[in-house]
């Protein structure tokens, strides 16, 4: 018999153990530049709340302090969107076992509450300005004011477009939201500059921000609300999540599936997997794929999955239908 060389075990484990900490290491840096993209990002969109809730207050335009409005929800969803990659990056402790990612949607519930009086408010001078007259506005500072949010979206736009997060998408698409309502404040600004006697645009066009505001607020409680009852993400389909794990070879059902949001991005799954007799000693290759489908189709990071066999029986759960053939736990 030759002799036995044991340290080759040793050096598979040194490589494993050297991937693993490369590929922690790539995420890490990733995750510090998208940090510092979103926080210039948000920097830059801060300055361009500041220069229009300015320059609407000293040119008397009301569609520029409604697009400032406009800007605080980018603003807000920016903060959570580098919140989340902060809190990410924290550890979690014996009383938080999730780590601090919630602690976006505490903040998310506050920036609903400013954004519905802010609504309020737009709304109620606006009208006031339909029905009394008011102060010319000084279209030339309206204007160029619109024109440094159009110039600071564009630049936030082309920063955030290097960064495909889930969080960073999301923030792009307010950004770009906010850039066309910069783009509309600057038309109304060159029709109240060649018709003078159009003062009923800049009100009737606040109105209208005021309405996109209340929009987005809208839907970020909904939100927040799933969020909170631990629903099912909006954009996964529990039907067909259970018909992937379903396909995974020796799997005969799934049954007690949950799905829920941790945080913006992060999403958990658990279920109990239905196993044939002759397949529960592989268990370990059961629970590799299913964890790796779930991953690769649906973004789900976070599983806890229960082998069982088809002869287990449920003495003490309580159970109700949520389909064919599937339970979930009470």
């Amino acid at each position: 018999m030759g002799p036995s060389h044991p340290h080759h075990h040793g050096d598979a484990s040194g490589h494993e153990a050297e991937g693993a900490a490369h590929a922690h290491g790539a995420h890490g840096r990733a995750m510090a530049s998208s940090a510092r993209r979103l926080a210039l990002s948000l920097g830059v969109a801060s300055g361009i709340l500041v220069a229009e809730a300015v320059g609407g207050w000293l040119s008397g335009s009301l569609a520029l302090l409604s697009d400032a409005g406009h800007m605080l929800t980018d603003v807000a969803a920016l903060a959570r969107a580098l919140l989340a990659v902060v809190f990410a990056a924290r550890p979690a402790d014996d009383k938080r076992t999730f780590g601090f990612r919630r602690l976006e949607v505490l903040a998310a519930q506050a920036n609903v509450a400013a954004l519905v009086l802010l609504t309020g408010w737009i709304a109620w001078e606006a009208v006031d300005r339909l029905r009394h007259p008011h102060a010319p506005v000084a279209l030339p500072l309206m204007a160029a004011t619109a024109v440094v949010g159009i110039a600071g979206n564009a630049f936030v736009l082309g920063w955030l477009r290097h960064d495909h997060s889930v969080n960073a998408r999301s923030a792009f698409l307010h950004v770009l939201g906010d850039l066309v309502s910069s783009g509309v404040v600057l038309a109304a600004a060159a029709v109240m500059w060649v018709e003078p006697s159009w003062t009923w645009v800049d009100p009737l066009l606040s109105i209208g921000i005021g309405l996109l505001i209340l929009w987005g607020a809208l839907h970020l409680s909904l939100e927040i609300a799933d969020i909170l009852m631990e629903a099912v993400p909006r954009h996964l389909d529990l039907a067909r999540v259970c018909r992937e794990m379903e396909t995974t070879e020796g799997v005969l059902a799934v049954h007690d599936v949950h799905i829920w949001t941790i945080s913006s991005g992060l999403y958990a799954l658990s279920a109990h997997l239905v196993v044939a007799a002759v397949d529960m000693g592989r268990n370990d290759a059961i629970l590799t794929e299913v964890k790796g489908r779930l991953r690769a189709s649906f973004a789900i990071d976070h599983t806890t999955l229960q082998i069982e066999s088809a002869d287990y029986a449920h003495l003490y759960d309580h159970v109700h239908e949520t389909g064919p053939g599937r339970r979930a736990a009470l």
